[in-house]
């Protein structure tokens, strides 16, 4: 590691340059020790740190150095432009999940009730882009981890999003309840797959990443149950694996779901899938 005290009044470009990681991750950091934006980076390039600002950061590009995420550094993540609180408590938010948000909120009318239940929920990501941007729906978020719980409420307060949590192992804690729409970012990971061990991964939560086996097991379960849950007419979104989308299709079928389809991400990814009752 760098040793600060040879570093007086160092600036802000002299810390991008001695970092030696990421362009990207590098500014990200800087930007969070300073609390400014990336355009105040490229206008003050001499801009001086602080001892504190200084410190915070080389610990932060020391850590990054050993792969730990940004957005556990930062403590913050945008997704669907929002910015979101993130802890090792939760799943870091992917761009490839607002996928999820835009089918679901193309089901949701933008002036009617309507009931939305996100399982699984997380950080609340999904659950509060989806409150932001249809604001009449009522909106319900489960979550097994109380940790999780605490992150997705934050959240929602952060955002002025107005949420029911409940704390559920999937929808155990839901029996009579029926919902417009369901969605859910399971995990889709197989418990033997060698990306586990590289990038974010390593760091995130395994509970929300591996799910059995294939990868499939809580995405059957969800298949299942959610019929019961679902008013007539009512559909099930969740997301999945880059190679699950037939296997998806095919148990959304065996359970009598029609209008089966799947959605691909902006890389032409089969990413979405869902159906309706």
């Amino acid at each position: 590691m760098v040793d600060t005290r040879d570093m007086p009044g160092a600036s802000v470009a002299e810390m991008l340059r001695i970092a030696n990681i990421d362009p990207v991750d590098s500014r990200a950091l800087l930007r969070a020790a300073l609390e400014v934006s990336d355009t105040y980076l490229v206008a003050h390039p001499g801009k001086a740190l602080t001892d504190r600002q200084r410190a915070c950061y080389l610990a932060w590009v020391e850590r990054r150095r050993a792969g730990e995420p940004v957005a556990y550094l930062t403590g913050e993540r945008e997704f669907y432009s929002l910015a979101f609180r993130v802890t090792p408590a939760v799943l870091i938010p992917r761009p490839e999940t607002e996928l999820l948000v835009e089918a679901a909120l193309e089901r949701v009318p933008a002036h009617a009730a309507f009931s939305v239940l996100d399982l699984g929920t997380g950080s609340g990501c999904v659950a509060v882009a989806i409150a932001k941007h249809r604001p009449r729906a009522q909106v319900t978020a489960t979550e097994l981890s109380r940790d999780a719980l605490a992150v997705a409420r934050e959240n929602a307060a952060r955002h002025g999003s107005n949420i029911e949590f409940i704390e559920s192992d999937w929808l155990d804690a839901l029996a009579g309840r029926r919902f417009d729409l369901i969605v859910s970012n399971p995990p889709y990971v197989a418990e033997h797959n060698p990306h586990l061990s590289q990038g974010d991964s390593r760091f995130e939560p395994r509970a929300a990443l591996v799910a059995g086996a294939d990868g499939l097991s809580c995405i059957r379960l969800i298949i299942v149950q959610a019929r019961a849950h679902l008013e007539p007419g009512g559909g099930l979104l969740f997301e999945h694996g880059y190679d699950q989308a037939a296997r998806g299709r095919a148990l959304l079928a065996q359970a009598g779901y029609f209008d089966v389809a799947t959605r691909r991400d902006l890389a032409g990814i089969e990413r979405v899938s869902g159906g309706s009752v």
